[in-house]
């Protein structure tokens, strides 16, 4: 069987592969692909032998700092990152969920000072797998995975 690629391929940049369907264009969004100039290619409920359909986005030129990392794998932790050079990998990441979490989550609870004071949210995280929850580092209140608001990365 001849091997096709769906979604061509990038010469420099970054390739998010293995993101669950659903979670395609929260990426997207958490990490303020529609406000840059970059060319950007996605596919979404393509298939996979380790998600069954899974989704992916190609970012020409652009790289991702931790924060935007951290980002990412909140929501699809089972993402892989390909960093592209000249149309080869040159280095593929696995994400791993941060022990803390600084300014990228909105803390639930809207008593928490962090919604009230410019105060930067800090949250520790507990990896119960396959579930994710937060405990802010304020006011103590615990979200999982399925309510996280994630401040979006707007360039």
């Amino acid at each position: 069987m001849e091997k096709q690629l769906k979604v061509s391929a990038i010469k420099d940049g970054t390739v998010l592969d293995h993101i669950p369907s659903d979670q395609v264009f929260r990426v997207i969004d958490i990490l303020g692909l529609n406000n840059i100039p970059n060319q950007i290619t996605f596919g979404t409920n393509l298939e996979s032998k380790l998600l069954g359909k899974k989704g992916i986005i190609k970012i020409s030129d652009k790289y991702f700092e931790a924060a935007d990392i951290n980002r990412i794998a909140l929501i699809a932790p089972q993402a892989k990152i390909n960093i592209i050079h000249d149309f080869e990998v040159v280095e593929k990441r696995v994400l791993t969920i941060p022990s803390s979490i600084k300014g990228i989550v909105k803390c639930m609870n809207p008593m928490c000072i962090t919604n009230h004071q410019p105060i930067e949210t800090l949250f520790s995280t507990i990896v119960e797998h396959p579930d994710i929850k937060l405990v802010c580092h304020f006011c103590e209140k615990t979200t999982d995975r399925d309510n996280l608001k994630i401040i979006s990365n707007r360039h």
